[in-house]
């Protein structure tokens, strides 16, 4: 039988979402693994906020943490229950890896909570096999987005390559005359959890030339031209899903006829 204790504590993990739902998070932790599936894929991913106390499933997250780090957090606390993983869900939610910051391994038993299979989500990509369907006209200048994690110049598996991949197959049947691909990175200094963040002026360039290059080897032929920006550059983007910070770093791709 659960103790007393334990009963409030669990009433006030699933009370903490209804209440905090939509609420913007952003902070600094070692990620925790929770081995919810014997050693497999389908474990959770759990971050602390040091500040309240609360523990999170991070487990949403289009980049997987790496234990051996830590994390920089951004999310937005989801009404979805904790049961799966055991905490508060963070959905949308973004967990870069800062890899100067060291952080000791830690791994949690399932504890009978039984994780979440995997599975694909909205955001996937076809096989190259399989034909896409043609984007319908009229075909007039447009903007495209990718996005990466804090510091760091990779394109994200599954995250762009679904957003490239939607970008190509659009400017394939538009034909513009050239793309503008414009870099950005987030380099105005700001303090999270007692660690201050600032990315580097040249990640924007970094960051444009990967996509770039990218563009070209998927759509041979066609004009590219880089550019970059620094400093604070906020996108309504909804690919962005409403994550300022992952707004910030990211990379344009501008068609124009």
């Amino acid at each position: 039988m659960k103790s007393l204790a334990t009963l409030v504590a669990l009433g006030a993990s699933l009370a903490s979402p209804a209440q905090d739902t939509g609420k913007l998070l952003r902070f600094v932790t070692c990620p925790v693994y929770r081995d919810t599936d014997d050693g497999r894929k389908s474990g959770c991913w759990l971050a602390s906020d040091r500040e309240t106390g609360k523990r999170y499933d991070v487990s949403w997250s289009p980049y997987k943490p790496d234990w051996n780090y830590a994390i920089l957090v951004e999310g937005r606390v989801s009404d979805e229950p904790p049961a799966p993983c055991g905490d508060t869900v963070l959905r949308p939610v973004r967990t870069s890896r800062l890899y100067g910051i060291p952080c000791t391994r830690h791994m949690l038993p399932a504890e009978g909570f039984p994780g979440r299979r995997y599975k694909l989500q909205g955001r996937y990509i076809d096989p190259i096999s399989v034909p896409r369907e043609t984007p319908p006209g009229p075909y007039t200048e447009r903007t495209f987005n990718a996005y990466f994690e804090y510091g760091n110049d990779f394109l994200i598996y599954q995250y762009d390559d679904y957003l490239l991949d939607r970008a190509t197959t659009w400017i394939k049947a538009a034909k513009p005359g050239k793309l503008i691909v414009t870099g950005f990175a987030a380099t105005d200094p700001v303090e999270v959890s007692g660690v201050m963040l600032a990315e580097p002026a040249d990640l924007a360039r970094q960051r444009a030339e990967t996509i770039a290059e990218t563009l070209r080897r998927l759509v041979p032929g066609i004009r590219v031209e880089t550019r970059w920006k620094a400093g604070t550059s906020p996108s309504d983007d909804p690919d962005a899903d409403t994550i300022p910070g992952q707004a910030e770093r990211r990379v344009e791709i501008r068609a124009v006829f």
